[in-house]
């Protein structure tokens, strides 16, 4: 990803098809050493490509691919709002100690 993202810079920066030692030149500046191997295999994969398109074509994939993230939400809510309502119940038990405990004083504090 680091190498990708040096890329990505690189690209908007107005360099269209940066090489190695560009995107080396992008992570050294930030104190991220390279890694050759996968640059290389970035660079073959990448070569010829615009990368608007490729960000466009990954998108519109993207887009198709279910996320499955909406029933797991309703369930959490439910239980969060039980635990809700038990809070509420012992909030209001607090709430009546403390108003006793001002009568044991004698005052109240806005008697």
């Amino acid at each position: 990803m680091k190498h990708l993202a040096a890329y990505l810079l690189l690209g908007l920066a107005g360099n269209n098809s940066p090489s190695a030692s560009d995107v080396k030149e992008v992570l050294e500046s930030v104190g991220i050493e390279a890694d050759d191997e996968r640059l290389d295999t970035l660079l073959s994969e990448l070569k010829g490509k615009d990368i608007n398109e490729l960000i466009t074509e990954g998108s519109s994939k993207l887009a198709s691919v279910p996320s499955g993230g909406g029933g797991g939400a309703a369930a959490a809510g439910g239980a969060a709002a039980g635990g809700a309502a038990a809070e509420e119940e012992k909030a209001e038990e607090k709430e009546e100690e403390k108003e006793e405990s001002d009568e044991d004083m004698g005052f109240g504090l806005f008697d």
